[in-house]
Formats: structure tokens, sequence, C-alpha cells
């Protein structure tokens, strides 16, 4: 068949370029705007939702973390010592040998940990992770004294500072760098995941002094390799640590950039090296707001706001499963039938697209996806599993899991992942309104995607047109017609032919994807809902909502469509009543599926399941090890409960739970680029403010009951009723509209109904 997916090919476009009107989008900070103001006093609303250690977190679960995208550490007790434990992990540290695949090597590779050894035996922490500033503070108290500490990853220099000041009886404490073995932590022994023949662990570290610096440096049997350099300063009674990580491949340079990063951070005493790290996160987090009447859920939700910028960046890597902060795990790549989608998905309404590494990683190493499949000429796929590049190398069942082959068993033949993960990229452009990234990257990666899936396609006696044997993810059956793949594909066929239109292309495949969306076989249905696949009914419990993707976060099968209400509550009620295999994620998926079904109680009671169950002290996740993607999925099941913009309509307040009569939200960036501002005051929604950032066209579903004024600044905005009741309005590109049913237009914190801390606060 022609193809044309390479027809809008160009040198990668920048971040800057991609994500144009979103980053474009103002702060607050400066009164909100003409129409309200904001009476927000940043650091005491995000004091409230610090999280605070009273004694010794003894895992990773349990405490503090710092992290840049690329640098992270995790904070706690060194098992079977008298020391803390700094853990020094980079997002870029990974093995190169392709030919073990994914999962061995391709691994992320731990590097080390420092630890701080004190000279007394530890009695107690008093410790406070500070989100306003990104610093962990605090004190160590020991039988001969206390160390005061401060430390933080610093946003731009990706180098670690901590700043010690002892008391006179602590004065012998030192530091200590501990490298780990470049080996992938899936192959230890008690993850049962045996490595492929052949694969042995990288050679050992060298460890060399440069007067008081030191320097290890860690080599690749591949070559290149990752160095950490780290020396201490001492400025009076202070001392401070810096350290840093580089990584390089092929080249042999890691060693040398990672002293340049410590040599030009160790001039800086940390309150000076503290002070652009600390204009960055202020900005960053001025860029939205919400504020909630339950202080354990607000704080959750600010913690995961802190987490993705702590773990993500546009020019980092894409989020492996446990983000920067690598741990022993049997995950140690990064997962795309699920866990990638569900990390991102935060970004778009909390107004953070500077964050969106999958719409760069994708462009960027577009080469790979098309390696991987078959029909490279004009298709594309993302393996289950992949490095960094978006390359799963030959791995192949316990060692990695490529794009499989529609009918055929082996490899497991799971082939949607690419169009889910663009769905993503689309996301990133609804929210921005920025053609370029249609034109650059979802429309030419999309056109590859579902041309994959048209060989496949073949019509059947029904006439319909059918898929063979695929797999949903995790179910752990191969059948035909899954639902997972017909609704990707009607999903990107439907957004293949909006493209094409919105770049006036005259695409020879647009019969085809046309054809696709009238012919395609239909779900496959039982008396409990949507199957998995064609005589394959969901009959056990399965921790993943892949065969209801056409709900959400599709959004092809609504709860607006009233005759699809019936099948919507009974495959969610079936889905969620089997609770064997129920993880963290299938609580934060039913909680926003609930919220489209405009059941806010229910919603509420999904995430308190999920915060009960299995969220950790310091608001981490584990499942066999620890993994991100969830909690910061909840974050976004919040967004789902808060906003919804799908089909172009900005539902606002659509899932209030009775226990949340107050809410303000401020500056959500909602799809068509709208800012929404919004407030709910004793259970009724006082005004709603929007601000266009792109002129797309309006449509919004207020939620106020009763009457309203409709107030802009400068030109008189048309706006007229529908007859459902949403309003249309007619929004230039930089207007704002303000509607005002009651009370003052004012952003403030709502009062919280009640305390709570996350870390380990008793």
């Amino acid at each position: 068949m022609p193809d044309t997916s390479d027809l809008f090919a160009s040198s990668e476009p920048s971040r800057r370029e991609l994500l144009g009107a979103a980053l474009a989008a103002p702060a607050l900070g400066g009164g909100g705007g003409p129409l309200l103001h904001d009476e927000i006093d940043w650091e005491r609303f995000l004091a409230d939702a610090d999280l605070v250690w009273k004694r010794m977190p003894q895992t990773w679960y349990e405490g503090p973390f710092l992290g840049n995208g690329f640098l992270g550490s995790g904070v706690y007790a060194q098992q079977g010592a008298n020391a803390v434990r700094f853990n020094v992990q980079h997002s870029e540290v990974q093995d190169h040998r392709p030919e073990y695949g994914a999962l061995f090597g391709l691994a992320r590779l731990p590097v080390g940990h420092l630890t701080l050894e004190p000279v007394g035996a530890i009695t107690g922490v008093d410790w406070r992770l500070d989100l306003w500033n990104a610093e962990l503070t605090g004190a160590i108290t020991t039988s001969s004294g206390s160390l005061e500490i401060r430390a933080l990853i610093h946003n731009d220099r990706s180098v670690l500072a901590v700043e010690v000041l002892p008391s006179d009886g602590e004065r012998g404490f030192r530091w200590t760098f501990h490298p780990e073995e470049a080996v992938s932590p899936r192959a230890d022994p008690v993850f049962n995941r045996p490595p492929p023949p052949g694969y042995t662990a990288n050679p050992a570290p060298s460890v060399t002094r440069h007067d008081d610096l030191e320097l290890i440096t860690q080599p690749l049997l591949s070559g290149g390799g990752h160095a950490t350099a780290w020396q201490e300063v001492r400025r009076g009674a202070r001392r401070t640590l810096y350290a840093a990580v580089a990584w390089s491949f092929p080249r042999d340079t890691a060693g040398d950039e990672a002293v340049r990063s410590v040599r030009s951070a160790a001039r800086l005493p940390v309150e000076v090296l503290a002070a652009d790290h600390r204009r960055w996160w202020h900005g960053y987090y001025r860029k939205s707001f919400l504020s909630l009447p339950d202080q354990r859920t607000q704080s959750f939700y600010w913690i995961q706001l802190y987490k993705v910028a702590a773990a993500a960046r546009g020019d980092a890597p894409p989020m492996a499963t446990t983000g920067p902060w690598l741990e022993p795990t049997p995950w140690p790549a990064t997962w795309w039938n699920l866990n990638v989608q569900l990390e991102y998905w935060l970004i778009h309404g909390s107004n953070h697209l500077e964050l969106d590494a999958v719409t760069r990683s994708l462009s960027k190493y577009r080469q790979n996806l098309v390696d991987q499949v078959t029909f490279p000429e004009d298709s594309a796929g993302i393996p289950r599993t992949t490095d960094m590049t978006l390359d799963n190398g030959s791995g192949l069942g316990n060692s990695g899991y490529p794009v499989g082959v529609p009918g055929q068993a082996t490899p497991v033949p799971e082939v949607g992942n690419l169009t889910w993960a663009l769905h993503n990229v689309w996301l990133s452009y609804r929210h921005t309104m920025d053609t370029r990234i249609v034109r650059d990257v979802l429309f030419p990666l999309l056109r590859r995607a579902i041309n994959y899936y048209l060989h496949f396609l073949e019509p059947g006696s029904d006439g319909k047109l059918h898929l063979p044997a695929t797999f949903s993810p995790e179910y752990g059956v191969n059948a035909p017609d899954t639902n997972y793949d017909l609704a990707l594909i009607r999903w990107g066929c439907r957004t293949l032919v909006e493209s094409a239109r919105l770049l006036r292309v005259r695409d020879p495949l647009l019969p085809k994807w046309q054809d696709v969306l009238a012919n395609l076989a239909g779900y496959p249905v039982d008396e409990n809902g949507f199957m998995i696949g064609a005589g394959a009914p969901f009959a056990k419990s399965h921790r993943h909502y892949s065969h209801l993707l056409m709900i959400y976060p599709l959004y092809l099968v609504t709860w607006e469509q009233e005759d699809q209400r019936a099948l919507i509550e009974r495959s969610l009620k079936h889905w969620i009543s089997f609770e064997g295999a129920l993880q963290g994620y299938s609580f934060t998926g039913a909680a926003s599926i609930s919220a489209q079904m405009s059941r806010g109680d229910d919603a509420h009671f999904y995430l308190d399941e999920l915060l009960r169950r299995f969220v950790q002290p310091n608001t981490m996740y584990k499942e066999s090890g620890p993994v991100i993607e969830t909690p910061l999925s909840a974050a976004q099941s919040v967004h789902d409960m808060i906003c919804q913009s799908w089909d172009g309509v900005i539902r606002v307040l659509p899932a209030m739970p009775a226990a949340w009569p107050d809410v303000t939200v401020h500056n959500f960036l909602t799809q068509g680029a709208f800012l929404l501002s919004a407030a709910r005051r004793g259970g009724r929604t006082d005004f709603v403010r929007l601000v266009s950032l792109a002129g797309a066209p309006c449509r919004v579903r207020t939620g106020i009951d009763g009457p309203f004024t409709v107030r802009s600044d400068g030109r008189k905005v048309p706006w007229r009723t529908l007859p459902g009741g949403d309003l249309e309005l007619d929004l230039r590109r930089g207007e704002e509209v303000l509607i005002q049913a009651r009370g003052d237009a004012v952003i403030r914190p709502v009062t919280p109904a009640n305390q709570a801390r996350w870390g380990l606060p008793a």
C-alpha cells in the first residue's frame, strides 16, 4: 500500500516548538488576571503538604526522595549499619548489550549509594521534605550529639548537595560511597527471573582520588560507562557534600563530566546553589493551583506534583517503572503497556507540559519504532519493554517483550502500545492546540501504527473487519478482536481522519481509515459487559483495564451516550468485583471511570481505597518492586473529578463527592488550551473563569445552578446557552471570561476538614 508516513519528516522539533502554546501559558502569583485575584500564601500552603519524619525510615517506600528527572536519591536507614543511606541513581545509566534484551542487556543499572556515618549511635530523626523549596531539612540525633542536615538535588546542575552542621560530639562523622554491581536488577535470584545464557555482570568499578575528590568509574563491556564523583567542602563548622553522576556511550567521557559537575557546584555554598533551584520550583508550582477540604488527599496531590517534577523532565528519558530512583526490582526498564501512559497524564491538567518526555522521545527515536516491527516499510510499533531509546533489543520472554504479530502466539502478540502512547501525544496537542505536534509527531507515527493493524484486518462472514488473535495487557489470554486493540484502532483511525483534515492533507489512506471506522467489528460483549476479546470473557481477577480503554481514557463509549450506560456500569462493576489480582491502578481506573459517570462519591471511594490499601508512607507504591505510575495516575483521577474536557466540552467540577463541598481550582489546563479557574463553596459553584490560549472553540458546562453573569475584560465576548444548558463562547486567543453566580471572584485555599501528614509523622 502507498506510504506517506514520512510526509512531514523533518529534523526533530524542539520541546519549545512542540509545546509552544503550553510553555507560553502564564504562571500564577500576579493576581490571577483582570477578572479575579488570588490570595495564596504559597509557602504556607505547601508547608501543610510537607512530608515529615519523626522516626527513621527503613526503606525507599518510607523515606524522603529528591530528584530532577535525571539524578535521583532516596534517603533511609542503611540496613545493618549505624548510617543513613543516600541513594545515588541516574535515569540515563543503562547497559548497552541489546543481544540480551531490554530487561538485561539494555536494563537500567544501579550506580551506588552514599552513607552518612555518625560518631554515635543514631537515636532519632526529625526531618521535613520541604515541597516549596524541594529540599530535605532536619536533624539526626545520636548518642554523641546531633547532625543538622539540608539536602537537595539541584534542578539544573544535576548535583546532590548535602550540607551537614555537626554538634561538637559529631565532628568526626564521615561519608562513604558504595558502588553497586553493574548488573540488571532483574538478575537477582530473589525475583526468579534467570538471565539469558551468556549474560554476565559488567567489570568492577575503579576508584581514584583527585585531591579532595573521589571518582568512581564504571566501565561497561559494550563500551562507555558511567561515573560518580563526590567531594566534601568545609566552610567553618559546616561540611557540604557534592555528588554527581555522568553517563556516556559509546565514548568514555563520563568521568571527566562528573568531575566537572562536582567541581563547578562545589565552589558555591548550598544557600547560593539553592537560589536558582528554588526559583525553578517556585515557578513550577505557581502554574496551577488546587485546594480540597480533605487535607490527606490534598497533600497527596501536591506530593505527586513534586514527585513528577523530581522524576520527569522534557529532555530526560521517559520515566522507567522506578523513575530515577532505581532500587532492587524485576522491572528495570520502561514499560509501555500502561506505565508510561499513566505516569504522564497529570502533566496536562496541571499545566506542566514542560515535563513531556513522551512526545520528544517518540519523535527522536522513531526509527527504532520502525525497525522493531514486521512491515517496517510502512509500519511502526513500540515493544512492551524498552530502554531510554525505545529499543527492546533482542529480548524475548523473560529478557524483553517485543512487538508481536497478530495471529502468532510467539512473541506475545501485544501490538497496541504505540497507538496508546500516541494518545498521550494527542493529549499534549489538545491541551496546547499546537498543530506542530500533530504534523511532526502524531500524524506520521500514528499513520504507521495503524498501518500495522491494517496488514492483519480481514473481512469476516458478517462483512465486518476482524483482527486475528492478539494480547490484551495483561490478561494472559490471546483472543481475536480484543477490545484493547479494537478501541485503539477506532481511536487511531478517527484521529487520523481528524488530523488529515486539520493539516489539509489529501492522504491516500483516508478512504481506508473511513472504511475501517464504518466496518470494524463491534466490541465483544456478554452479559457481564465488555469481554477481553471474541470468545474470551472477562472471567478472573485482573488488575489492568485494557479491555475498557474505549470507556477510559479514550472516551469512545461514554456515560453521555445514554444507550451505553448500562453496559458501562455492568462492565465496571464486573471488573472491579474480582478482588484477588487488583492492584493500585485498578482503583485509579475505577475512580476515573466513575468520574466520567458523574459519580463523585464512587470516585472518592476508589481513591480512598487506593490510599488506604496500596500507597506507602511517602506516597510511593510497589508491585514486586518499586513502581511509580499508580500514585501519579491517582492525581489524574483527582483531575477527572475536577474537570473533564473530552469531546470539545469543558465540564467543570463534574464529579464532586459530598465530602468535598468546597473546592478551588486555578489555571487548570483543559483540552482546547483553556486555563480554567473555579470555586465551589458550600456545595455550589460560585464562578468559572476561562482564559483562551489558542482561540479554539469554547463550550463549557459550568455546573452553576441559577442565574449568572458573564463578564470579559475588554471586548464583549459573545455567548449563548445551548439547548442542554452548556455555554458556547466566542473567545479569541488571549481573552478571558468570568461566569459568576455568587460570591467574590477570589482564588483562595479552602479550609481543610482534617489534618494529615505523609511520611512517618509519629
